[in-house]
């Protein structure tokens, strides 16, 4: 398929609770920005701590990686703060979004970076992510200005009628899945339709779990990146979950408190894999499997369950 599309273009406006496609109108690229694109809980957070300490290898972060990276479709964040912020930026910027390739604008100039992750194993980290939210949290969402449909839910609990409404549908209406947040496949399908394009790369949760360094020192090459060799342990090391579990301060943003029921040790929960198995049933697992089958070529169902090189 991706061989008959030429070019990304904005396609649907994503408005809702968390996020509003419009705030990249206006936005000016660099030559050298970087996009970190997920869906969302598929490795966003670990992606830009590494971008973040290879582009400072010293270990000299001037602050935290999520105010030094913004989400710059994220709501809660008054938009004239995080453009002023980027503008004033003098080092290689980077920033973070949750959209969809079909609603965000597509530079040539500028490298992006999709992360992918297994739909289940994103779920389950979801679910701590949904329900850790603070009553504040879910109140400001709710009430700033412009929000576009129906307030943001509170998370009441049963897991398996979120798994439900998650994995048959969508908030959008041009989305089969995902509720009450995005679809995590349409996501990637959008993505992946254009991986041919020079200036799109791909990782994946997995490998950066399997060979932390051998995907780090492949993230670089891709963005140009020159870290001096001896400073690679280092590095590597500030990238480990373990690192980060210990220090989340270094990584979070100041509201983490505010946001979530537990601050920082909520936020960054527990990296792992395979919880689902545990607590979906065959049947439950059945509704996953018919949503992936309706939005996602096989390709891109096998790459996202697996990982491993793209072709």
């Amino acid at each position: 398929m991706s061989e008959t599309l030429e070019k990304p273009s904005v396609r649907h406006i994503y408005q809702n609770h968390h996020m509003d496609t419009r705030r990249w109108d206006g936005f000016k690229p660099r030559a050298d920005d970087i996009v970190v694109s997920t869906s969302y809980k598929a490795g966003t957070t670990l992606t830009q701590t590494i971008i973040a300490n290879m582009l400072f290898p010293n270990g000299d972060l001037p602050e935290p990686v999520m105010e030094l990276m913004p989400w710059l479709d994220l709501r809660m964040a008054p938009l004239e703060e995080v453009k002023a912020k980027l503008d004033a930026q003098t080092h290689r910027r980077c920033i973070k979004t949750h959209l969809p390739l079909d609603g965000v604008p597509f530079f040539d100039e500028i490298k992006y970076v999709v992360v992918g992750r297994d739909g289940r194993d994103v779920f389950m980290s979801l679910v701590n992510h949904y329900g850790g939210h603070t009553p504040q949290a879910i109140a400001m969402m709710n009430s700033l200005p412009g929000r576009v449909g129906d307030p943001f839910p509170p998370y009441d609990g049963d897991i398996h009628k979120l798994w439900h409404n998650w994995t048959t549908r969508g908030w959008f209406s041009w989305e089969s899945d995902g509720y009450p947040y995005w679809s995590h496949l349409h996501h990637a399908k959008t993505w992946w339709e254009f991986r041919h394009l020079p200036n799109i790369r791909f990782i994946h949760y997995n490998d950066l779990r399997r060979d932390l360094e051998g995907e780090m020192r492949k993230l670089a090459d891709y963005l140009k990146i020159e870290v001096p060799e001896e400073r690679w342990p280092a590095v590597v090391d500030a990238c480990r979950f373990e690192t980060v579990k210990a220090n989340p301060a270094k990584v979070v943003n100041r509201n983490v408190d505010m946001l979530w029921k537990g601050g920082g040790d909520t936020f960054i929960h527990k990296g792992t894999n395979g919880r689902w198995k545990d607590v979906l049933s065959a049947q439950e697992l059945q509704l996953y499997d018919a949503a992936v089958k309706k939005t996602l070529p096989p390709d891109c169902a096998r790459w996202l369950e697996h990982g491993g090189p793209v072709s």
